[in-house]
């Protein structure tokens, strides 16, 4: 994917399915983190890091089991799959779809 805002996007989206904290570390190992100038946005704290870190935090909250915490709450407070997908992962979206655009608008000044 040649656009790295839509590539940590992606990622984000898929971590409300997987470990956000495992698919980061997995993208750690993708791409060069230390090359200094070559790939402007995959250096150390370059965009795409930064961009990546919004996007599987708040990505991992679209579904319950995206996040450690998520399935923690789900077991102590008996909140069921179906109860958050119906009540809060719509909310989650937009928090998310709202949060990458200021996000991009503010990378863009």
């Amino acid at each position: 994917i040649p656009n790295t805002g839509i590539l940590a996007a992606l990622i984000g989206v898929l971590s409300a399915m997987l470990d956000n904290v495992a698919l980061v570390a997995a993208v750690l190992g993708m791409y060069p983190v230390d090359v200094s100038g070559a790939v402007t946005p995959f250096v150390v704290n370059g965009s795409f890091w930064v961009f990546l870190a919004y996007c599987a935090v708040t990505g991992g909250s679209l579904l319950i089991i995206g996040s450690a915490t998520g399935v923690t709450v789900m077991g102590l407070e008996k909140i069921s799959f179906g109860y958050y997908l119906k009540r809060f992962s719509l909310l989650a979206l937009a928090g998310y779809i709202a949060g990458a655009i200021v996000y991009q608008l503010i990378a863009l000044i």
